[in-house]
């Protein structure tokens, strides 16, 4: 019985490391977010800054996944470039690192001892009315919660190990014969552990936790340090399944440069291991191999031994690791950082764009559920409104063509397009809404909350241009079913509406693309010209009538699509009123 509650001690342990971690990097976030998003936006000049970003945001956040998920989401958002997303992802593999360290010191300095005290002052903190101080009170309890659940594992796990100290000592030394086959298994296992826990901070714990307990030598743990690597990227492509092309090339690029690095280093893993010894060493430690050798002898033995040695070989082993994690991803990023334009064009190659129209039914901004502000959540859904409306001017052309054609089978081709694109209106402006919905729950600002009416509008707007494109197309299949055509003459009175339609549309666009927008006489003089040609066709058609120019049922379905016409012309205004706050709120 008290076998299974220690193991379960050890599991417990386990999630409390896991869920301190996560509060940790949501309170630094939510207390520096925004000061974070605007140093990454601003530092991606060069190589250097990019690195030296992802760097400092995931030392910073301690977490590599929120860093790679943040670069996701701007790829997506279009704020980064993908050259310059695999730069800050880079710099993300070396902020990481610092994990490592905070980790190993865990195991040797009774942390819990300060984590404790510091969790009844994170929790007095988060109980204030004040944002900023919630935030660092949730900081400082994820920091506490995390390493009391790290002491927690070390504890208990060697009350497990005192029980069954034989058995598991069998058990990992079976696995340890096969050469580098052991290294390619336990490689694996640091990959596998990684994505089943999507947290490569508890793998690393893991590992140490196994070396020093003397279950596994140095070089085993270092095969786990670098599954761990491989496994940690599977974080960013499962952020980029719903994203968009780019952002789902920066999230290959992750996997490609870790790949690469683990390759290398496989390779040459007798002379790196080598060369961590004799650093750790120079620096006054024992040599991480032998501390391995040491301390699997002194457990294999179960004799007592001087636990100041013991402690002095935990720590040579776990500050070996740790420095073979930075030692790694420091020189991955020197070697590899020459080589981004190519890693870019390999990305590029590997995630093709989608071919025909089936990229516009998806969103190609929004990834996922809102980020953590509302500033970039916004933004993002600013860049979808514009996407999607260049998805309603796209479609605008295929009214155009479909009341030129006068072939009924080519008419009917055009007619399904107009059918499509009002389907693909309709599931864009639900999935912006549902975003929408997501990020107004939990902002209070009045700003902000008067951006989000006016996406609103603005989406529903866009949603009913796809209405009457599909009116115009049943207007034009009625006409075609009675046997009546458009003459040279009506379509050139169409055309110069359409043509005036048209410019309301490129006006649309630009004003959506400056959310500053304080006017928008363009677009009013725009529906101006529209309701003056109208005008102008209708007194024009009743005289045609008159002189029976053309007959009455044709001029009906002439009039007809005028009035949607200029109907499109309406929503064009609108979208441009919401864009500068001019609606009924």
């Amino acid at each position: 019985m008290t076998t299974i509650l220690n193991v379960l001690s050890v599991l417990g342990g386990l999630a409390m490391f896991l869920y301190g971690m996560a509060l940790m990097s949501e309170g630094l976030q939510k207390s520096a977010g925004d000061r974070l998003r605007a140093f990454m936006a601003k530092m991606t000049s060069n190589s250097f800054k990019r690195v030296l970003t992802g760097t400092v945001v995931t030392a910073l956040v301690q977490s590599s996944s929120a860093t790679t998920i943040m670069v996701v989401s701007f790829v997506n958002a279009g704020l980064l470039t993908l050259g310059n997303a695999i730069g800050v992802i880079m710099g993300a593999n070396i902020g990481t690192t610092l994990t490592a360290w905070i980790t190993s010191l865990g195991f040797s300095v009774n942390i819990a001892l300060f984590a404790v005290p510091m969790m009844a002052f994170g929790f007095l903190m988060h109980s204030s009315k004040k944002s900023s101080l919630k935030n660092i009170g949730q900081f400082m309890m994820g920091f506490a919660i995390m390493y009391v659940g790290l002491t927690f594992m070390k504890d208990c796990s060697n009350a497990v190990l005192d029980n069954y100290q034989s058995g598991m000592m069998s058990f990992f030394g079976s696995i340890n014969g096969f050469g580098f086959g052991s290294v390619l298994l336990f490689l694996i296992a640091g990959a596998v552990l990684t994505i089943v826990l999507q947290a490569s901070s508890a793998t690393m714990a893991i590992t140490m936790l196994l070396a020093a307990s003397g279950l596994i030598d140095f070089k085993l743990a270092v095969a786990m340090v670098l599954g761990e690597n491989i496994g940690t990227t599977i974080t960013a492509n499962i952020a980029a399944a719903v994203a968009n092309t780019s952002a789902k090339r920066a999230a290959r690029a992750h996997t490609i440069f870790n790949l690469i690095g683990v390759i290398w280093v496989l390779c040459l893993l007798k002379p790196i291991i080598g060369l961590i010894c004799h650093i750790m060493v120079a620096l006054g430690f024992y040599d991480p191999v032998e501390a391995s050798s040491q301390l699997a002898a002194i457990a294999n033995s179960g004799v007592a031994a001087d636990p100041e040695q013991i402690e002095m070989y935990k720590n040579s082993l776990l500050y070996g690791i740790a420095m073979l994690h930075t030692l790694f991803n420091v020189t991955n990023t020197a070697v590899l950082i020459w080589f981004v334009p190519l890693i870019e064009k390999a990305v590029v190659w590997l995630v093709k764009e989608p071919k025909g129209e089936t990229e516009v039914f998806r969103l190609k901004y929004i990834s996922g559920g809102p980020l953590s502000t509302a500033e970039l959540s916004l933004r993002e859904a600013q860049q979808e409104l514009i996407h999607f409306a260049e998805i309603c001017r796209n479609g605008f052309g295929y009214i155009r063509q479909a009341i030129n054609e006068q072939d009924p089978d080519k008419f009917d081709q055009l007619n399904e397009k107009l059918i499509k694109y009002e389907e693909i209106s309709d599931r864009i402006e639900y999935e912006i809404a549902k975003y929408l919905q997501e990020v107004g729950k939990n902002e209070r600002g009045e700003e902000a909350a008067d951006t989000i009416k006016s996406m609103y509008k603005i989406i529903g707007e866009l949603e009913s241009l796809g209405d009457s494109g599909e009116a115009i197309g049943r207007i034009l299949k009625r006409k075609n079913v009675h046997g009546k055509t458009f003459d040279k003459p009506l379509l050139d009175r169409l055309n110069k509406i359409m043509d005036l339609v048209q410019k309301g549309y490129d006006v649309m666009i630009e004003n959506l693309k400056n959310p500053e927008l304080k006017e928008i006489s363009n677009a009013e003089n725009a529906e101006y010209n529209i309701n003056e040609c109208r005008n102008h066709l209708r007194e024009e058609h009743i005289v045609n009538i008159e002189s029976n120019s053309y007959n009455y049922l044709t001029g009906v379905y002439f009039m007809d699509v005028i009035a949607e016409l200029e109907k499109i012309g309406d929503f064009l205004i609108n979208i441009s009123q919401a864009v500068v706050g001019k609606y009924d709120k």
